[in-house]
């Protein structure tokens, strides 16, 4: 077999070139492509396929699509077989297909290789490397299926690859002389995404070094207009300074071109000039995330929430409202507020095509203090291309540099972790276009205060929940054990921590039920013994007990002895008249007590006066008051 999506949506089986049927059974098809080897749920495959509403019909139809095309692939198959190819899974579906069978695989695998070579200082490898992955590339992604549906996240994020994959090949080129062979492919990426400045950049140097010195100030002046029209900008620092140095013939010159940050895998590039910043160092375009979350499930309203800040942070906001400077992702210890900040970092890196900074501040870490202002500000400027000796003394001048920097830049900075306010108000990029995301257990108000704009995470739905621990464990798993699977979901309260926890006990060991689990969570139903991962110590991240007391430790003494006293509150909310007759306090100030838990995310007020407790939050209280004891009231 033989798969294409770079380009139109085409399989053959031999030499014959199979008819994949109706534009929606392609879209399908392309679908699973892009997911080669890996399932996919249900519930994307309606999103992808039904923008708006499904329709009630929307499952029978998935099912008869997936089977016409099962019956397409394997036409030998006896009826009602499951084959080899298209695999139905526990909540989804699955292709397998070998890499050498499917165009986005080999793309993948190509450029993986030249990034290695460009690591380690071999610039005509990756160069070869890179242009070989973009050889698969044929035309705009996934041809052939509704328009509505190209236009779905899933597909956007294949062209951004192969647009960052013409961005490296064209650094390497300019490094080693080979631009001829990068330049066919760099045209197709800057007219996929006529607005992308780096790769505009990279054209426009690209074509001066091929000797085109007249169409590389016309492909300038032809983006620079388009800029102005649509987004009402000019042109940012990494084009102009491409602009200015055709104007000063210095491309030609290979030894004085942009040179790779192999750490990043970007280009150098110099800052204009900014009134009271002399000799500016070289900014570089930094590529700091951490790897996308494997077992990324749910949070599709959360996704599509922070997207729309992204759009407006970008310019894009309708009605003319004002652009975030920061989105704060607050909630519960364990309740996965980095995995969706890292997920939805890496869906929409391409909104911010001048680099993605990633600072762990460790507010919350056992392993050691808070890290300071000073210290994220130093690392964060050296990612920006500031070398050591020219790094500035004290943190208001690091800031002015940091802020420089990023002026007519779109950055996405990602703040993990912060502890108060004031840690992060430094790191808070001030140019339009730039966006923080600030993930902290606490509600820091004075952020919200400042105009951020807060996302308090909650538990997963019972069924995203169920989904998280499947792909953990395997889908096979809760599909023939769904009702052990559904009360170890319980049982968790829906805390993907929890959810990990128990899934790290069980992953790989077949001769361990679900059911077994389920007992035992059962058996330990009030403690939180049994979430914590095999060879885990106190100080791990995926011990619960663990997580929940470095949240505790930073609360003042009255609020976290108040906190030790709820659990002997019996009913569904907790209001303050009701904490103040258990803690002997005034009921005035037993509300501002309750109100420090819950910016602290240990309570939960989901209406005025209303107060809950997670059932492993409150486990977590009624241990610490075994450990600490608490004072008898009247």
């Amino acid at each position: 077999m033989r798969f294409e999506v770079l380009g139109p949506v085409r399989a053959w089986r031999g030499e014959h070139e199979l008819d994949l049927g109706f534009p929606q059974q392609r879209a399908l098809l392309a679908l699973l492509l892009a997911h080669t080897g890996r399932p996919v749920p249900t519930s994307e495959i309606l999103d992808v396929l039904w923008a708006e509403r499904p329709p009630a019909s929307a499952l029978n139809v998935v099912r008869r699509y997936a089977g016409a095309l099962r019956r397409l692939l394997e036409p030998e198959l006896p009826p009602r077989a499951p084959g080899r190819r298209l695999l139905r899974r526990p909540g989804g579906y699955l292709l397998e297909a070998d890499r050498d069978e499917v165009d986005l695989l080999r793309f993948r695998e190509l450029t993986r290789q030249g990034k290695r070579a460009a690591a380690t200082g071999r610039p005509e490898t990756a160069a070869l490397r890179f242009t070989e992955a973009l050889g698969e590339w044929r035309g705009p992604v996934a041809m052939g299926i509704p328009a509505t549906v190209r236009e779905h996240v899933q597909f956007t994020a294949v062209e951004r690859e192969l647009l960052n994959t013409a961005g490296l090949a064209a650094d390497a080129a300019l490094l080693c002389g080979r631009v001829e062979q990068v330049l066919p492919a760099l045209r197709r990426a800057t007219a996929l995404d006529p607005l992308d400045e780096p790769l505009h950049a990279r054209l426009v140097l690209s074509l001066a070094a091929c000797g085109l010195q007249a169409e590389a100030l016309t492909a300038y002046q032809d983006v620079r207009r388009r800029l102005t029209a649509e987004l009402g900008i000019a042109p940012g620092a990494e084009l102009a300074a491409a602009h200015t140095r055709v104007l000063r013939q210095e491309v030609g010159r290979l030894t004085s071109g942009p040179t790779v940050d192999v750490g990043r895998e970007a280009p150098m590039v110099h800052v204009a000039a900014v009134p009271g910043t002399a000799a500016l160092p070289p900014a570089a375009r930094p590529a700091q995330l951490p790897p996308d979350p494997p077992a990324f499930a749910g949070r599709r309203a959360e996704l599509e929430w922070l997207t729309a800040q992204a759009g407006s942070a970008a310019g894009t906001a309708a009605g003319g409202s004002e652009p975030p400077a920061a989105v704060l992702i607050g909630g519960m210890a364990g309740v996965g507020k980095t995995t969706l900040a890292e997920h939805w970092a890496h869906r929409a890196a391409h909104c911010f095509p001048d680099g993605q900074l990633h600072v762990g501040l460790r507010g919350f870490d056992p392993s050691g203090p808070a890290v300071e202002p000073e210290e994220a500000l130093r690392g964060m400027l050296m990612a920006l291309g500031v070398p050591a000796p020219r790094m500035p003394a004290g943190l208001a001048a690091m800031t002015g540099l940091y802020r420089t920097l990023l002026a007519g830049r779109r950055v996405l900075v990602v703040l993990d972790d912060a502890v108060g306010t004031e840690q992060v108000r430094p790191l808070l990029p001030a140019a339009p276009g730039c966006l923080a995301l600030v993930t902290s257990r606490h509600a820091l108000p004075g952020m919200v205060a400042s105009g951020a704009r807060p996302l308090r995470l909650e538990p997963l739905s019972a069924e995203d929940a169920r989904e998280a621990l499947a792909l953990r464990i395997g889908l096979d798993r809760p599909a023939a054990e769904p009702h052990a699977a559904d009360e170890i979901v319980a049982r968790c309260g829906r805390l993907p921590l929890a959810l990990a926890a128990v899934a790290a006990r069980v992953t790989g060991r077949r001769d361990v039920s679900l059911a077994s689990v389920a007992a035992e969570l059962r058996d330990a139903a009030g403690t939180l013994d049994v979430f914590s991962a095999p060879g885990t110590t106190p100080a791990t991240t995926s011990d619960v007990r663990s997580a929940f007391l470095r949240s505790y430790r930073l609360l003042p003494p009255e609020s976290a002895h108040l906190f030790r006293l709820l659990p002997r509150h019996t009913g569904p909310d907790v209001t303050p008249a009701a904490a103040a007759a258990l803690a002997g306090l005034p009921v005035r100030r037993t509300r501002l007590l309750l109100g420090e838990l819950a910016d602290a995310h240990l309570l939960t007020e989901h209406a005025p006066g209303h107060y809950t407790l997670h059932d492993l939050l409150r486990a977590f209280a009624a241990e610490r008051a075994a450990t600490e004891g608490v004072e008898a009231t009247g």
